[in-house]
């Protein structure tokens, strides 16, 4: 059985989805092309690593929505790599086959966009610039 936790599937130096300020990519309502076996696997480790809600397409005309929880296969050829999701409202675990995706959309609300430590340290030093004094930046209500 495969380990539930999010491990590396290997990708080319250009397909690297960190973004180098240190911020990571807002990908909420992109769709990624899906051409090539290699679109195909660059997409599905961005939205391993995305913190939303994505829909996958499938060739049976499925649309499923969830939270992509892992990914793997022994990387010889798309039947052979899957992805893994929690289905939106449910605890089920579903498992697809990367040769069965033909569309992915980043559909959900990118939980962790914006939010980083050096955006709560801006926003701290603009406040404390302007002269406020007990300064509290409290999280946004998911």
């Amino acid at each position: 059985m495969p380990q539930e936790t999010k491990s590396h599937v290997s990708l080319s130096p250009a397909d690297d989805p960190i973004v180098p300020s240190g911020e990571q990519e807002n990908l909420e309502g992109w769709i990624p092309p899906l051409a090539s076996p290699e679109q195909v696997i660059a997409a599905l480790e961005k939205a391993f690593g995305y913190r939303g809600d994505v829909s996958i397409h499938t060739r049976q005309g499925q649309i499923i929505e969830g939270y992509v929880f892992d990914r793997g296969g022994n990387g010889r050829g798309l039947e052979n790599c899957y992805v893994r999701l929690y289905s939106k409202g449910s605890t089920e675990k579903i498992r697809i086959a990367y040769s069965d995706i033909t569309r992915l959309e980043f559909s959900g609300k990118d939980a962790a966009a914006g939010k980083s430590f050096q955006t709560w340290l801006k926003k701290y030093q603009e406040k404390k610039s302007a002269g406020e004094t007990n300064i509290r930046i409290d999280p946004e209500e998911l």
